[in-house]
C-alpha cells in the first residue's frame, strides 16, 4: 500500500451560514463538522494530514489540537490555490493524497478507504469520488469514455442536452498521485470570471497529458452533502442522527422514537437499554445494560449504571450507579456521584455530592457540596446550605442517618452515623453519632389573635 496523505479544505468563510462562528466549526450532533472529517480520515491510517484554514485559524486550532497540521491561506483564491498551500509539506512525497472539503462531515471512513483502494488499484493519476442522484441539476457531470475512465467534468451550465442526462456527479472529493497533483497545480490558470484557481482544472490537465483519471462511485449520495447554509446543516444533523440511532438499534438498543432521540457520536450504549422519546444523550456518556432513559431526559458526559432509570431529568458530568432511580424532574449537576440502589426523586437538585448506596433524596431538596453515606434518608425540602456568600463548605451525613422534612444543614457540619434530625430543624453544629437533634423554636399559640390581625388588615 502506498503512503497516504490528506488535505482538508477549510478556509472558506461560509458567508451563507450568516454566522460569526467559523463555518467548519458549526456542530453536527454536538461535534464540529471539521472534527467529523478528521475523525473519519484518521481511521484510514494516514502518514500526514494538512488542513487549510483562513480566518479563524486560532479557533480551529483550539478544536483540533495536534490532530492535523494547519496551513493558513491568507487570501482565498479558489480550491486549487488552497491545495497549493500544502506544497511545502507534501510536494516531494511519493504516495496518494486525498483532497476533501471540511464541510462534508457525513463521508465515512469506509468511503475514504474505498476511494484510496480504487485509486491505487486502477493505477490512476487522479480519482474522483462520484455519486448518482435522481436530480443532478446544478452539479458537475462526470463524463466517462469507452474505457470507463473519466474524460472530463462538465459543469451544469456548460452541459449539452446529452450530458444533462448524466446523473453521475462530482462530489468535490479526489485522490491524486501526490507528485502529479502539485506538478499539475503549477499549470492551473485563473483566467476565468472569478479570477480563481480551481482544483477540477487539474483533471483536465492530467487528461491532456493522457494520464488515467478514474472515478469511484459511492452508492450513498447523502454522504456527500456539503454544508453551505443552515438548511444543509439541519439536513446533515438529521442524516447523522438517523445513522447513529440505527447503529445503536442494530447493536441491541431499543429506541422507541428514533426521530425524536438525539445521541451524539461518542456515546456508548450497551445492549437492552430502553430509550424513550425526547431523550438527549451527549458527550462521552456511557449507558449500561438494562438502563432506561427518558422520556425527555438529557444526559451529558455521564455514566449510567445497570438497570438505572433517568426519567424526565437532566444529568451532567456525573456518575450514576446501578439500579438508581432518578426523577421525574431531577437535576444532577457536575461532579455528583450517585451510589447503587439510590433514589433521587421529584424536583431534587444534586451538585458536587457523593450519595452512598441505598440512600434516598425523594423530593423537593437541594443537596450541594455534600458527602452522604449509605442508607441515608433525606426528607422533603431539605437543603444543604453550602454557601455563605464568599466560600462553599462541605456537609457530611454519615451512614444510616435520617433527615426530617424542611431541614437546613448549615455547612460546614457533620451528622454522625445513625443520627436523627427532627423535621423543621436548622442545624449549625455537628451532631454526634446516634443522636436526635432538634433545632427549632418552641411553638406558641395565641388564642383569638388571628381575628385581631384580620380586623387590623381591613382598617
Amino acid at each position: 500500500m502506498a503512503n497516504r496523505y490528506a488535505i482538508i479544505l477549510a478556509a472558506g468563510q461560509g458567508t451563507r451560514m450568516k454566522s460569526k462562528l467559523y463555518k467548519v466549526l458549526h456542530p453536527v450532533l454536538g461535534r464540529p463538522m471539521l472534527q467529523h472529517v478528521i475523525g473519519q480520515l484518521n481511521a484510514v491510517q494516514l502518514e500526514e494530514m494538512v488542513t487549510i484554514v483562513g480566518h479563524g485559524a486560532e479557533k480551529v486550532s483550539d478544536h483540533i489540537g495536534d490532530q492535523s497540521r494547519l496551513v493558513i491561506q491568507e487570501e482565498q483564491l479558489g480550491t486549487g490555490h488552497a491545495v497549493i498551500q500544502a506544497e511545502e509539506l507534501l510536494k516531494d512525497k511519493d504516495g496518494t493524497t486525498i483532497v476533501v472539503c471540511g464541510d462534508t462531515p457525513l463521508i465515512t471512513s469506509e468511503t475514504y478507504k474505498s476511494l484510496f483502494d480504487h485509486h491505487e488499484r486502477e493505477g490512476a493519476k487522479a480519482t474522483i469520488l462520484t455519486t448518482k442522484v435522481l436530480n443532478p441539476t446544478g452539479y458537475g457531470r462526470v463524463i466517462r469514455n469507452e474505457n470507463n475512465e473519466v474524460e472530463r467534468i462538465v459543469e451544469h451550465k456548460d452541459a449539452n442536452d446529452q450530458e444533462l442526462l448524466v446523473n453521475e456527479i462530482n462530489t468535490g472529493t479526489y485522490c491524486f498521485d501526490n507528485k502529479a497533483l502539485f506538478q499539475a497545480l503549477q499549470k492551473v490558470s485563473n483566467d476565468n470570471v472569478q479570477g480563481e484557481y480551481y482544483l477540477p482544472d487539474v483533471i483536465e490537465i492530467l487528461r491532456s497529458q493522457e494520464e488515467k483519471v478514474s472515478a469511484s462511485i459511492t452508492p450513498d449520495s447523502e454522504e456527500t452533502l456539503g454544508i453551505n447554509d443552515r438548511v444543509a446543516l439541519a439536513q446533515a444533523e438529521t442524516i447523522m442522527k438517523r445513522r447513529i440511532n440505527e447503529k445503536h438499534m442494530r447493536n441491541g438498543v431499543t429506541i422507541l422514537d428514533p426521530a425524536n432521540t438525539y445521541i451524539s457520536p461518542d456515546v456508548i450504549i450497551e445492549q437492552d437499554v430502553l430509550i424513550h422519546p425526547g431523550s438527549i444523550i451527549k458527550g462521552e456518556s456511557v449507558i449500561k445494560t438494562d438502563a432506561e432513559i427518558g422520556p425527555h431526559s438529557e444526559i451529558i458526559n455521564c455514566s449510567v449504571g445497570d438497570a438505572s432509570i433517568v426519567k424526565q431529568s437532566v444529568a451532567k458530568d456525573s456518575k450514576i450507579g446501578n439500579r438508581v432511580q432518578i426523577g421525574p424532574y431531577a437535576h444532577i449537576r457536575p461532579e455528583a456521584s450517585i451510589g447503587d440502589d439510590a433514589k433521587i426523586g421529584n424536583f431534587v437538585e444534586v451538585k458536587k455530592t457523593v450519595i452512598g448506596d441505598k440512600s434516598k433524596v425523594s423530593h423537593l431538596s437541594y443537596i450541594g457540596d455534600a458527602d452522604i453515606g449509605s442508607n441515608v434518608n433525606i426528607g422533603c425540602g431539605t437543603i444543604t446550605v453550602n454557601y455563605d456568600g464568599k466560600n462553599k463548605y462541605l456537609t457530611t451525613i454519615e451512614d444510616d442517618s435520617f433527615i426530617g422534612c424542611n431541614s437546613n444543614l448549615i455547612a460546614p457540619v457533620t451528622l454522625g452515623k445513625g443520627s436523627y434530625i427532627a423535621a423543621g430543624s436548622t442545624i449549625t453544629k455537628d451532631v454526634p453519632e446516634d443522636s436526635l437533634s432538634v433545632a427549632r423554636a418552641r411553638q406558641t399559640n395565641k388564642e383569638g389573635y388571628a381575628s385581631r390581625i384580620k380586623n387590623r388588615n381591613k382598617n
